[in-house]
């Protein structure tokens, strides 16, 4: 499964985070890593259900991958 990473918008609250990982979890991800400086998580998740997590108003959906200089 690949990885994504979930961050939460501006604003939003706690109780929004820990429900994003709930949805997550309830349809088929492994949550890999949490983020203490910003609220947001990495999971592994279905390619095919991440239009699931896309439609929550208060996350940015983003693949995980490699960053290179040069």
């Amino acid at each position: 499964m690949p990885i994504y990473n979930i961050t939460l918008k501006e604003g939003a609250s706690p109780d929004q985070l820990s429900k994003a990982k709930d949805d997550a979890r309830n349809q088929g991800g492994e949550i890999k890593h949490e983020f203490t400086l910003i609220k947001g998580f990495t999971v592994y998740f279905p390619p095919d259900r991440v239009n699931t997590l896309e439609t929550n108003e208060h996350i940015n959906v983003e693949q995980d991958a490699q960053v290179k200089t040069q």
